[in-house]
């Protein structure tokens, strides 16, 4: 494990004093799952193939441009499980802090156990499967690794199962990313009902942007029936905010759409680690958001020298579209990872409108093998809004929204 606990004297000018003045905020904070993540037991099986969202990507060719060596990622969640071994080498141990209150109790009055100062245990697992997808390591007996095998992850754990990561937490937890020199800061929640928190959560935003951090945010999963609103903290400006898609590159019934939504990427029947060892899959806009976070630490890699801005214009610019400018449902389209590291001649400020992008055919995913029955993982997967937290059954009605979206999309089109 590698150790960092000396940052730079521009981070340090980030003072104790403006850290604390976040202790007002009070608003709650909660997981972008689209997923119940306690329905997976942990430690679980290995992944023996290769997973659909991975298997859409040229991962040789990805990586003959990048692998992330030298970037790090802040993940801002539920903690990093150092147990699992594609992330013990992956972790930096010496910059990581837990936020969660020491005196917090359950239902039951019972304390709940905060795991270690560090950041480095989860006991929900999402914050793990977050960073999996980031920077996990390759490993025999399984085809899962991260976008960035060979970034760094910063863990911080400001989140749990029950929501009580606050703005206040997460405003500490970003400022302290940048303290810990972090590249890019990967943030999959939001805040409750979709509130506009106090102004020191965008404080806290902007203070990042300002040392050209790319902060890339899951846009949520209040999306089903066509619901649009907009999200903290993936709305502020400045901010990457990440939609998912499905095996189609089409929007994921459950992903929220908005003009603020930048681009969209793998969202559905994500396989990632978990706490202990082993994979297991999830849904949601958490887990499209660190796979944009991995392709922003690959291009952070290979232009050292290029601006937050630049890095997430690249991302847009090479994304894959169904129109030629921006969507709401997709943002600038669905993040085609080769693309944002190949066509790369020169670094541009803003994306712009093209023809000519399509959409590339959909791979066959391989088989999921976790030793579980049809009725297991159906259980396992089933969707839910995370801002209210009720199940839904988003078979049919996500079929009918996907056909509705497609729809729309060819009505746009040919009207231009």
């Amino acid at each position: 494990m590698t150790t960092h606990t000396h940052p730079s004297p521009r981070r340090r000018l980030l003072t104790a004093a403006a850290a604390t003045a976040v202790l007002l905020v009070t608003l709650p904070v909660l997981p972008a799952a689209a997923d119940d993540s306690t329905q997976c037991t942990f430690p679980s099986k290995k992944y023996a193939g290769r997973p659909w969202a991975l298997q859409r990507v040229l991962m040789d060719e990805l990586w003959e441009q990048s692998t992330g060596k030298g970037v790090r990622v802040a993940v801002i969640d539920t903690g990093v499980d150092v147990k699992n071994s594609q992330l013990t080498k992956a972790v930096d141990t010496g910059s990581g802090i837990n936020l969660l209150d020491r005196n917090l109790k359950d239902d039951n009055g019972n304390k709940i156990e905060r795991g270690k100062e560090n950041g480095t245990t989860d006991q929900v697992g999402h914050g793990t499967k977050v960073a999996g997808i980031i920077a996990a390591r390759e490993a025999e007996g399984t085809g899962f690794t991260g976008l960035a095998p060979d970034a760094t992850i910063i863990p911080i754990q400001q989140n749990d199962a029950e929501g009580h990561g606050t703005a206040k937490t997460l405003a500490t937890a970003i400022r302290h990313a940048v303290l810990k020199d972090a590249d890019v800061i990967n943030i999959s929640q939001d805040t409750a009902n979709a509130v506009k928190p106090t102004p020191l959560l965008e404080e806290a935003v902007n203070a990042a942007l300002a040392e050209e951090i790319v902060i890339v945010a899951s846009a949520g999963n209040d999306g089903l029936g066509g619901n649009v609103k907009e999200t903290y903290p993936a709305s502020y400006d400045g901010v990457l905010a990440v939609a998912a898609s499905d095996r189609n590159n089409e929007r994921a019934a459950f992903s929220q759409s908005g003009e603020f939504v930048g681009v969209a990427a793998p969202g559905v029947d994500m396989v990632s680690t978990v706490p202990g060892g082993g994979h297991c899959a999830d849904n949601g806009t958490s887990f499209s958001a660190p796979y944009v976070a991995g392709v922003a630490a690959l291009i952070k890699a290979k232009h050292k020298d290029w601006t937050q801005e630049q890095i997430v214009a690249q991302i847009e610019q090479t994304a894959e579209r169904s129109i030629a400018g921006h969507d709401r449902l997709v943002g600038w389209g669905v993040v085609d990872p080769v693309r944002a590291l190949t066509e790369d001649d020169k670094p541009i400020e803003k994306p712009v409108a093209h023809e000519g992008v399509s959409k590339g055919e959909a791979p066959v995913p391989a088989a999921f093998h976790l030793g579980e029955t049809a009725d297991e993982r159906n259980a396992r997967l089933a969707t839910y809004v995370v801002v209210g937290g009720g199940v839904l059954v988003a078979a049919i009605a996500g079929a009918a929204v996907a056909v509705r979206d497609r729809q729309r999309r060819q009505g746009r089109t040919s009207g231009t």
